[in-house]
């Protein structure tokens, strides 16, 4: 490959690498639903061009838009090309926008493409002997290279000199105008001569010579061994023509009028403001991040020119001060802080532990953080400290007494009176009782607020500071590295620790200062947090301490039964496939499927491999064995690895119980998430997944009761619609899926057949989903009319609730959101994106996240107001286990059982008052399965 000169003169084809950057992964778009991905690929390429050559003068050339010179020439000139996609379209004025920012000069010239412009700038730099670099994917630009002028494929790296086109093209660079105009471009739609390929056009350039040279040698075609060579020869003469125009298509224009040149292009220094804007809106975090962190994101050009501090970047990164952070080591200073935490009217808090495991974590060390001018306008100053207590690594300094240290702060820790704030509050509440203390006066968690805020993205304190600060915070893996050799915290120098644990008390302080201020300019949103979401955070963490009882052997039992179905599972699809393979691989099961088997394939992948996902398996397994095999094979291999193998694994030791972790954070419609283990997913349908639940018992002398809402998201859907059907069938306790049946296919309530409605209630739910005719006649296996009919039939029975989804779809497409009845907003990023997949997606979103996430906001008020009952009943005599998607499972003594059921029922129904009744089922057994 050619070496170029250090610091060449750089010309960048922008266009050609906006195309190449659109059409190649990853597909971006930011949380507005705008496309991102192509202004990521070029900024990405030129960083990667400025970093290998740092040239001292730089220009991106564009092409311009409207009609050139060319179109005059020839209107068919690029006529085959498809108008450019919106997605592309709109990220042309942001990628603009950057690269002014980065300090790189633009050039758009009309009535001229990139390519002329760049030819005429090199031709000029050429002439003065400087040596210039050309960044492009298009082969055309080979005709522009000599001794000073040299070409880099974007894609392959390759750099090309004079001997370097030779050698890929196999003719000097003054030929590649001729190669082009003999063989056409599709791309370009320059026509060429009919029947003349690549391989012809090198030939005859090699042997005869160039254009002119071939047209004057017509005779000579058949010496050089051409197959038909007279009919080639009379090809090439008929199509003189359309030759010669194709050659002054295929000629790049080297005497463009310029008002600017090779003076004019030096790059400035980068505007770090303006591109911490313009990433912040892309979503670009680790360029954002890097540029907070101080470094000059953009590859500095060798002209001696360095990127000038912008003072408001300064402030914006002095605001934070690490070096003011204080440690505590003596109990004077312990005793002084106890002081200021007493009369902050907040203070942030957090621990440092031992293990993620709530269970399991013991502390480390505390930290803790102060608003020092409080009241006043300027920005807030904070005074921050860590407190280290059983950091024990060799020659690590005196600490203070764990035991000792705690008893002086717990009077603040447990107090209602000490307003606390903190990010994810729940964790730290369930490691201080691991020491025996109750944390109170829990006021505030920075995690909840920015979810209450807006629920989209992610909500970890290195997000948000970055996201409503501009701070970049020193992560975990800065103090305690990586993979295997990763540190726990008692291990890590308290030097560097420090930094590190007051910063978090730092930010988080921070973080509510900003969010607490957001979230006041919209009261509804205030209310969410300070009525649902703040007080359900004790709820949750006496949920989860509290544990379950699960029966090991049972599920162990269960396992070696699985193991020996999926055995039986294997053998029967090596018979079905002829041969054995592995199950478990996608690659060879398209293999066999569609190679071997001959299956038809009915869905691609992205990258255009046969589709073996879960869907498309369910379709073929209606006509073929193998695929039916593979379905059962995956669920159960995925029962076993996730449930019957795991959960006797994850037992606590101490108290014998599973314990799950609830997140309050993760899903965008309200609604609670859990992991380790993931209740939410344990399969409800399948017999195998009933028999896991069954493992879930009650202890001697209790049962089980699971509650459950009935047809929640349905009663809601009545309540936001004002639906006369529905409020009256539902008042009148009408079972919903006969009533609609009755409606639908026109026949009397008692006349409403299984299959009927079974159809109604796949119509009732598809339609709060958004779900379309192609999905409905999908779910049913019926024709596509006759799903229409059965929706044009539901609409007309039920008009307000079509009057409530238009409605509602025309609102989310004015605010971008829609509400819950108690006022939490479900934002919709996508509700006016370009992309037609993404937008309709998010209008069935819109329709159907109000009652999901009013659901959510009325179980976990029921939550709310069971924990205040479970208070007041005899210690003991009833636990919550468990939350479920609409359900809460419950232990009770068995003498309370029948008297507590009713109890519980009662509360969940008066939750919310809806214009529908709200009915919670319930029922008992002695495990989870019984009782569901």
């Amino acid at each position: 490959m050619a070496v170029v000169p250090e610091n060449p003169f750089v010309l960048v084809d922008g266009s050609s690498y906006l195309y190449r950057a659109f059409f190649s992964p990853p597909h971006l778009t930011n949380s507005a639903g705008e496309a991102t991905g192509a202004v990521y690929g070029v900024v990405n390429m030129l960083q990667s061009l400025l970093k290998q050559f740092s040239p001292t003068h730089i220009v991106v050339v564009f092409d311009a838009k409207g009609k050139t010179f060319r179109d005059d020439m020839y209107v068919e000139y690029k006529a085959n090309r498809p108008s450019m996609p919106d997605d592309l379209r709109s990220q042309i004025e942001p990628l603009h926008s950057v690269i002014k920012a980065m300090g790189l000069p633009i050039l758009t010239v009309p009535g001229v493409e990139a390519d002329d412009v760049i030819g005429t700038l090199a031709l000029q730099a050429s002439k003065k002997g400087i040596k210039t670099l050309i960044s492009t994917g298009d082969k055309d630009m080979a005709q522009l290279v000599d001794e000073n002028t040299y070409l880099i494929n974007t894609m392959t790296n390759t750099v090309l000199d004079v001997p370097g086109v030779n050698e890929k093209f196999g003719i000097p660079p003054e030929m590649i105008i001729d190669y082009l105009a003999l063989m056409g471009d599709k791309v370009d739609n320059i026509p060429g001569v009919p029947g003349v390929g690549e391989k012809t056009a090198l030939a005859m350039l090699q042997g005869l010579g160039n254009m002119d040279c071939i047209y004057e040698n017509l005779d000579k075609l058949a010496p050089l061994g051409f197959r038909g060579s007279k009919t080639m020869a009379k090809k090439m003469q008929e199509n003189e023509a359309m030759a010669r125009l194709s050659y002054q298509l295929a000629t790049i224009k080297l005497d463009v009028e310029l008002e600017v040149g090779y003076d004019d292009f030096k790059p400035i220094p980068q505007d770090t403001d303006e591109l911490i804007k313009l990433f912040g809106k892309l979503e670009f975090k680790r360029w954002l991040a890097a540029l907070l962190s101080g470094d000059n994101l953009v590859a500095k050009a060798s002209s001696g020119q360095e990127s000038q501090a912008n003072p408001a970047f300064v402030a914006a990164k002095s605001m934070v001060d690490r070096d003011s952070y204080k440690t505590i080591y003596t109990k004077g200073q312990l005793l002084q802080w106890i002081k200021k935490l007493k009369q902050a009217d907040v203070f942030a808090f957090d621990t440092e532990t031992t293990s993620l495991d709530y269970m399991k974590a013991k502390i480390v060390g505390l930290s803790f953080a102060i608003q020092t001018n409080v009241g006043e306008e300027a920005d807030p100053i904070i005074e921050a400290a860590y407190l280290p207590l059983t950091h024990d690594y060799i020659d690590a300094p005196a600490q203070l007494d764990l035991t000792e240290t705690l008893a002086l702060l717990e009077p603040v820790l447990s107090s209602d009176e000490y307003k606390k704030v903190g990010q994810n509050l729940k964790y730290d509440r369930s490691v201080l009782l691991n020491h025996g203390i109750t944390l109170g006066g829990i006021a505030f968690d920075t995690m909840l607020e920015s979810y209450v805020l807006d629920s989209t993205g992610k909500h970890d304190m290195d997000t948000l500071a970055l996201k409503y600060l501009g701070h970049k915070c020193i992560s975990f893996e800065d103090i305690a590295g990586k993979g295997k050799k990763q540190l726990t915290f008692n291990q890590i120098a308290i030097k560097e620790a420090a930094p590190y644990a007051a910063e978090d008390a730092d930010i988080t302080l921070r973080l509510h200062l900003e969010l607490q201020s957001r979230l006041q300019e919209t009261p509804e949103l205030l209310s969410v947090l300070n009525e649902i979401e703040m007080p359900l955070l004790t709820v949750l963490s006496d949920i989860e301490r509290g544990g379950v009882e699960i029966d090991s052997e049972l599920l162990k039992v269960q396992s070696n039964e699985i193991a020996k179905r999926l055995l039986e599972l294997e053998e029967q699809a090596y018979e079905e496939a002829g041969k054995p393979f592995n199950l478990g691989s996608p690659k060879q099961l398209q293999t066999i499927l569609f190679e071997e088997l001959n299956i038809p394939v009915i869905k691609k992948t992205p990258k255009g491999a046969p589709s073996t996902a879960e869907e498309v398996l369910q379709e073929l397994a209606l006509t073929y064995p193998l695929p039916k095999l593979i379905i059962e094979h995956r669920g159960l291999s995925k029962l076993k690895s996730t449930y019957t193998d795991k959960l006797p694994l994850m037992v606590n030791e101490e108290t014998g119980r599973l314990h799950t972790s609830y997140h309050q954070a993760v899903t965008v419609t309200g609604r609670l998430s859990s992991s380790d283990p993931n209740l939410q997913n344990i399969p409800i349908r399948s017999s195998e997944g009933r028999r896991i639940r069954q493992a879930f018992i009650a202890q001697p002398g209790y049962k089980i009761v699971a509650a459950d809402y009935s047809q929640i998201e349905l009663r809601i859907m009545a309540h936001l619609s004002q639906d006369e059907g529905l409020l009256t069938a539902f008042s009148t306790g009408k079972d919903i899926h006969k009533a609609t049946a009755a409606e639908v296919f026109s026949v009397e309530l008692d006349e409403v057949t299984v299959d009927q409605r079974r159809s109604a209630k796949a119509i009732n739910f598809g339609l709060i989903y958004g779900m379309s005719a192609f999905g409905l006649a999908k779910q049913l296996n019926i024709g596509r009319q006759e799903a229409q009919t059965y929706m044009d039939r539901y609409f007309s029975r039920y008009p307000a609730v079509l009057t409530y989804m238009e409605d509602t779809r025309l609102l989310a497409n004015e605010k971008a959101y829609v509400e819950t009845i108690f006022g939490r907003r479900l934002q919709l990023p996508n509700i006016n994106a370009k992309n037609g997949m993404l937008k309709k997606a998010a209008e069935r979103a819109a329709i159907n996240a109000p009652m999901q996430g009013t659901a959510a906001d009325i179980i976990k008020k029921a939550m709310i107001d069971m924990a205040e009952w479970v208070k007041q009943k005899p210690q003991g005599s009833v636990q919550i286990l468990m939350q479920v998607h609409d359900e809460l499972v419950f232990a009770i003594k068995e003498e309370s059982v029948e008297t507590y059921t009713k109890e519980i029922q009662a509360i969940m129904a008066d939750a919310a008052k809806l214009d529908v009744p709200l009915i919670a089922d319930a029922d008992v057994g002695d495990n989870w399965d019984e009782a569901h």
